[in-house]
């Protein structure tokens, strides 16, 4: 599986294309997409944007009477502010005489990509490199969400630090458990933090953000349930698991790290204090007596909940601009101002549950296949089976050994 995105923050609309998907996946927009882009679109401390979008996800390819094809699936998220900027985004030359950007703003991509490109306006980078890009993959998350959830694979995210205010992770023994979370009461929350007292902590300190003119990240963790043992290999680098999810996690904007389990504070503890001990449960198969490893072993689902923590720096978008330079001038003036929010760490963990579903599925489908739901249900539920009896890893004591297949003639 792999998806495109395409359009620009201002251009008329995102395009997004989804190819590799089963054939016979129930999917509509407003059931199972259009909840997410909302979700996207909240959280305290967005800027203006948010009032004039209404995001909604049209499908345009690839399903017919509500059920996917097995071909792309196109999906067009239109964008209600390119009425306000059709001539500066227009697509003609003729009569194009846009305004140019130069002033870069530090800590974005306007230098990086003008330097790259060559550009001399560097409008032509803030287009594309703006988070709105994000809502293009929220819709490509909750495609891999509707899979995930008819092979019983559910993915959740909160808030767990914004600025200075932070809460305790919800778990014992470093680990995070899911179960623990009131996850209506992280949808109810303005910043999607469970805790009510951290929540009016952080509200507060966006505010204070605000009246400073300046900006806030944060952490957000994200949890799988439910996720079977065995997704990703450990035979190459970059077929491990890992790897795949802390790449599509810092490749969102603004992330600047990502924790896979409790990783970082395993930096500086005894392995005695860190390794997740395994034990057999009947009826389960084998279980962990802790998940610090975050769910995942050598690269390999190992069938306890994935979970990441990802690290959200502040937006460069300063209400009080930093010192910069100007890309043509190359004096030094403040930064360019583009409308933008305080804190998008909120919204930044529903884009975070939509990049792993997305690894997720796409590993689902990597280690199952099938060319229908229905191929891909009846291989996961025989894999289910088979973890729950033990695997591949001997045979039960008691139990007699299998007979050796036939040899094929």
């Amino acid at each position: 599986m792999r998806f495109l995105t395409a359009g620009e923050s201002h251009g008329p609309q995102l395009t997004v294309i989804v190819d590799g998907l089963v054939a016979g996946l129930p999917l509509d927009g407003p059931r199972d997409i259009d909840r997410d882009l909302r979700r996207r679109q909240g959280g305290y401390g967005r800027g203006g944007r948010q009032k004039i979008e209404r995001d909604t996800a049209e499908i345009v390819g690839g399903v017919r009477g509500g059920r996917t094809l097995g071909s792309p699936v196109t999906l067009v998220v239109r964008n209600r502010d390119w009425e306000n900027w059709r001539r500066p985004m227009q697509v003609e030359a003729a009569g194009f005489t846009p305004k140019r950007v130069t002033r870069v703003r530090p800590g974005h991509a306007d230098l990086a990509g003008a330097l790259k490109y060559g550009f001399d306006d560097v409008r032509n980078v803030l287009e594309r490199a703006s988070a709105r890009e994000t809502a293009a993959r929220v819709a490509a998350g909750a495609v891999a969400k509707a899979l995930l959830a008819r092979v019983g694979i559910e993915v959740r995210s909160l808030v767990r630090r914004i600025g200075p205010v932070e809460m305790p992770p919800p778990g014992a023994d470093g680990a995070f458990d899911a179960a623990s979370v009131d996850w209506a009461a992280v949808e109810e929350s303005p910043v999607r933090c469970p805790d009510p007292g951290t929540s009016a902590e952080m509200v507060a300190a966006i505010d204070a953000a605000r009246a400073e003119g300046d900006t806030l990240g944060g952490v957000v963790a994200v949890v799988a349930s439910n996720v079977p043992a065995g997704l990703g290999s450990y035979s190459q680098w970059d077929r491990r698991l890992d790897g795949l999810i802390a790449q599509a996690m810092c490749s969102i904007q603004s992330v600047k790290a990502v924790e896979l389990g409790a990783g970082f504070a395993g930096a500086g503890l005894p392995g005695s204090a860190v390794h997740d001990a395994p034990r057999w449960v009947e009826g389960e198969g084998f279980r962990h007596r802790t998940n610090r490893q975050g769910g995942l072993t050598g690269g390999v689902t190992d069938g306890e909940e994935v979970w990441a923590q990802v690290y959200f720096k502040p937006i460069s978008t300063l209400l009080k601009p930093l010192r910069s330079v100007d890309l043509v001038s190359r004096q030094e003036i403040n930064a360019h101002y583009e409308r933008s929010d305080i804190c998008v760490v909120p919204a930044g963990g529903v884009v975070a549950e939509a990049m792993m579903a997305w690894v997720l599925a796409a590993a689902v489908m990597d280690k199952f296949g099938g060319d229908s739901l229905a191929e891909l249900r009846r291989a996961v539920a025989a894999h289910r089976r088979r973890m729950r009896a033990g695997g591949s890893a001997g045979t039960p004591r008691g139990a007699a050994a299998p007979a050796p297949a036939a040899a094929e003639a």
